[in-house]
């Protein structure tokens, strides 16, 4: 059997490929290896990759910590909510707006358009969620994120491609736009559906920065911020009613906070293989109009 010569430009891109994975790859290895370390070896740097001596010591204290599962159970709701508002919205406007038939139907893409544009900004949307009530409420980081402009025109264009036969056969045996959307349509759009749930599900599990704008109570915190503080330990700007047990904290030190970075990832590491096989095909679905 003949082998496939490779030539010195493959072979430079195999070589620059691996590197750019090594880079990736050792720094989440060694995350692991310092949350399964005694404190005293991470501390010291005994080693890098693979620890002397395992311990459960940080998973078990995380696991007990009232301020870290409260955490954790303030964004599970919160991108289980957002992610559900999301799709609704995102799915029926553009549903609504890829029908020729219905009135408006321009000046209101053209008011979405004009939002991906111009931008009210930080003050102005304070302002709303204050007005509305929501200050120290899980909603101010779910609503003002509730939809996007990009996200509707995508899964518009997505729902323009489908044939038109289909809709006009099932208003011929009677079926309603609602029925046409939820028997017809959905089943369908299966992959830029499983494609966008993944991406509103990691915007709301990461978010940060409305939680610290809208969010005054800690206790509402999701897990980003308090990441950020556990990371942090020791300074000057750790609020002490958001802080883990300072004692305990110290005392293990970076295997708590790699160990908290590695049970924050866990939810969305999972979700993503159920997700995986729509994933290819439905990033690109929409995305072009033929």
């Amino acid at each position: 059997m003949k082998l496939k010569r490779i030539s010195a430009f493959d072979g430079l891109n195999v070589l620059l490929l691996i590197l750019f994975s090594l880079t990736i790859i050792l720094p989440f290895l060694y995350i692991i290896a310092v949350s399964f370390s005694p404190p005293s070896e991470s501390l010291a740097g005994n080693f890098y990759l693979i620890p002397k001596r395992l311990t459960l010591a940080a998973y078990e204290y995380l696991l007990q910590a009232p301020t870290f599962l409260r955490s954790i159970r303030n964004s599970v709701v919160i991108t289980a909510l957002g992610t559900c508002v999301n799709l609704i919205i995102s799915i029926t406007l553009a549903y609504a707006l890829s029908k020729k038939f219905v009135p408006g139907r321009r000046i209101i893409l053209l008011f979405i358009f004009f939002t991906m544009i111009f931008h009210g900004g930080l003050i102005p949307n304070y302002l709303v969620v204050k007005n509305l009530g929501l200050i120290d409420s899980l909603w101010a980081v779910v609503l003002p994120a509730a939809s996007s402009a990009f996200n509707i025109m995508v899964i518009r264009t997505f729902f323009q491609g489908l044939p038109e036969s289909l809709d006009e056969a099932a208003r011929i045996d009677g079926a309603g736009e609602f029925r046409i959307l939820f028997s017809i349509v959905l089943p369908l759009s299966k992959p830029i559906i499983a494609t966008f749930a993944l991406f509103f599900m990691v915007q709301y599990w990461n978010e940060f920065f409305s939680a610290i704008i809208y969010l005054n109570d800690t206790t509402r915190w999701p897990i980003q911020p308090l990441l950020r503080q556990m990371v942090a330990i020791g300074s000057s700007n750790i609020s002490s009613e958001a802080a883990l047990d300072a004692s305990l904290a110290a005392q293990l030190g970076p295997n708590v906070q790699n160990a908290a970075i590695l049970l924050a990832m866990l939810p969305i590491i999972a979700v993503y293989p159920f997700l995986q096989k729509y994933f290819a095909k439905g990033a690109l679905l929409g995305s072009i109009k033929e």
